[in-house]
């Protein structure tokens, strides 16, 4: 890989002679400007704006609009007596947890080559040393005519530098979150950990970009004259309304599909019943009536006996309990009577004692 910049890593007293690589390519495809009637290129061309003539790249230099709009003039020379000590080196300036690097800084990612024999052995330190302290070094650079700040991190065997954002560069996120409160239940909590259990890891090599292959098959079949045929584009539902429980238990159970987990199980829709007991709402005996009854002559038959017999039952269950009140009736009557008599011989009992024992 062609390097980009040489110069050092300044490591304290150790000084490490680097190359730099990037480390990412870009695979976007670029597209030209053309003219529709021809198909001729558009080019931009430099012209000045007070002759209005083209000027060649030899004759262009840099320059600082002040807010009234006046032109300061920057050379090269200007640039290079500037105290700059990290125009050739990475100083590493702090140790620290990777953790404490906001991923919201992340640039551009870069290798380091040891540059020669000579370096081998303080880059082999430095890689060792970072991966036994388990911390990512911070380092300034300057590169393309600025200062910036890095991360030193070891990938694989070898020491990969990510270009940092400065800490005023980030802007703080006012006025993004959503305005209203809005409370997320316990239920649906429970199912967004359920989709994640579900989606688990991935494979990031397995990772593409389907666009710039849909591109790129765009362009062979328009270079070989084939048609294209428009493909249908799906519905992503934006902006409807939509029910988040729904959509969470359909998420749970396509990526169980897309993984193979065992299409149609049981098992999932009782998880589902389980983690979200809502089912309620759902009414399926409404469901009933739309199964349609034969037209025919037998099933009106079916229903007028069903009726009938729906009728004698109901005669039969009230003369059944009619019969039932009236032996109710006799039977307390007689319990009655049996009641009294006994009352009354037991009185003459009493009243038969005491005369005995006057005769006595």
């Amino acid at each position: 890989m062609r390097s980009i910049w040489n110069g050092a890593i300044s490591f304290g007293l150790v000084s490490i002679p680097i190359k730099l690589v990037n480390a990412t390519e870009n695979h976007s495809i670029h597209f030209r400007q053309i003219h529709l009637a021809d198909g001729g290129r558009i080019r931009y061309r430099k012209v000045c704006e007070l002759d209005e003539e083209e000027v060649s790249g030899g004759e262009i230099g840099k320059a600082y609009e002040d807010a009234d709009g006046t032109m300061i003039p920057i050379t090269d020379e200007d640039l290079a007596q500037l105290p700059l000590p990290t125009a050739k080196t990475i100083e590493i300036v702090a140790f620290v947890p990777a953790d404490e690097i906001d991923p919201l800084q992340m640039d551009a990612a870069y290798y380091l080559s040891a540059n020669g024999v000579p370096a081998a052995k303080p880059y082999t330190l430095l890689r060792e040393a970072l991966k036994r302290s388990n911390k990512v070094a911070v380092a300034k650079y300057a590169l393309r005519g600025r200062e910036r700040l890095g991360m030193l991190r070891v990938v694989d065997d070898v020491i990969a530098m990510h270009g940092l954002l400065w800490p005023d560069e980030i802007r703080a996120p006012e006025g993004v979150a959503p305005d209203s409160d809005v409370t997320v239940r316990d239920a649906e909590l429970d199912l967004a950990d359920a989709l994640m259990d579900t989606l688990g890891e991935v494979d990031m090599d397995s990772l593409h970009d389907d666009y710039r292959e849909a591109v790129e098959e765009l362009i062979a079949a328009k270079a070989s004259g084939e048609a294209v045929q428009p493909s249908e584009s799906e519905d992503s539902g934006g902006g409807k309304v939509i029910d988040l429980i729904a959509a969470l238990e359909s998420s749970v159970r396509a990526a169980k599909k897309s993984r193979g987990e065992g299409e149609g199980e049981a098992e999932s829709e009782e998880d589902m019943a389980d983690v979200h007991p809502i089912k309620k709402k759902a009414t399926p005996r409404k469901t009933a009536p739309q199964k349609s009854t034969p037209k025919s002559t037998g099933g009106k038959k079916s229903t007028a006996s069903t009726a009938k017999k729906t009728t004698q039952k109901k005669t039969t269950s009230k003369s059944t309990s009619s019969a039932s009140s009236s032996k109710g009736t006799s039977s307390a009557n007689s319990a009655k009577k049996q009641t009294s008599s006994g009352s009354r011989s037991t009185t003459k009992k009493k009243t038969a004692a005491p005369r005995r024992r006057a005769s006595a």
